[in-house]
């Protein structure tokens, strides 16, 4: 096969090039159910293996095993948070206790009263008194065919969630993938250096043996081959190759 052959895929196209997803992120989906506003966040963050932890509203515990099963499809590493959350987007959005209002305004005019204030009692202060305004929950429908709309609203939202997701961890990898390879780059020029210094060190090693042999035995003879097989093993005890190669 020859070197272009090895870039095309088996319909002779080209082959897609491999992708790096940082195993950090963060994304954010939306939906609407019924005037409610649904809202599912994923975090995810490096784990050997997939750590999935789901968070549901109360109430929505019967959807976690299709939530989990979606994001194992399309999951399949890292420590994974699924937290979905519902609020109400329309007028069910707010509910007064007017019995509880009626009662701190009673109290408020009984005081005015007794106290002789002129002020009327504002009803913008009794609004804001604890209990006087809640929000409603999210009510889970009864019937199994409103639940599998919900669940797969659910679901969908989830999908885009991910889909994001995938989508923030392919950009930042993207980043991780050119920091990478600069810094290889600057790897292997330094391994390329210093084998070229390995390489020259034999013939080196053997001309300070023989220079020291020389400064010790004096006029005496030096055997050349003696030199030259003790350069060998200084050389093989001075080897780097197999760092290099690491």
């Amino acid at each position: 096969m020859s070197p272009d052959d090895s870039k095309k895929d088996s319909l002779g196209g080209e082959a897609p090039k491999p992708v790096c997803l940082s195993m950090t992120g963060y994304a954010q989906a939306r939906t609407e159910y019924n005037g409610w506003g649904i809202r599912i966040s994923l975090r995810s963050v490096n784990h050997k293996f997939l750590d999935l932890r789901v968070r549901l509203p109360e109430g929505f515990e019967m959807f976690e095993p299709r939530l989990r099963q979606v994001a194992r499809e399309r999951i399949h590493r890292g420590h994974v948070e699924v937290m979905v959350a519902a609020d109400a987007t329309g007028a069910s959005a707010v509910k007064v206790n007017r019995a509880l209002a009626e009662a701190y305004l009673r109290e408020a005019e009984e005081l005015r009263r007794e106290m002789h204030l002129g002020n009327e009692p504002d009803v913008v202060a009794i609004l804001r008194l604890p209990g006087v305004i809640a929000g409603s929950a999210l009510a889970i429908p009864e019937s199994e065919e409103e639940q599998e709309k919900l669940g797969a609203k659910l679901a969908a939202c989830l999908e885009a969630a991910i889909a994001r997701l995938d989508e923030m961890r392919r950009h930042e990898g993207a980043h991780l993938t050119e920091e990478m390879r600069g810094r290889l780059a600057e790897i292997a020029e330094r391994a390329a250096k210093i084998e070229r210094k390995a390489e020259a060190a034999r013939p080196a090693y053997a001309k300070y043996l023989e220079a020291r042999l020389k400064e010790i035995a004096g006029a005496v003879g030096v055997d050349p081959a003696r030199v030259a097989q003790e350069a060998a093993i200084l050389a093989e005890r001075s080897d780097v190759s197999e760092e290099l190669s690491r």
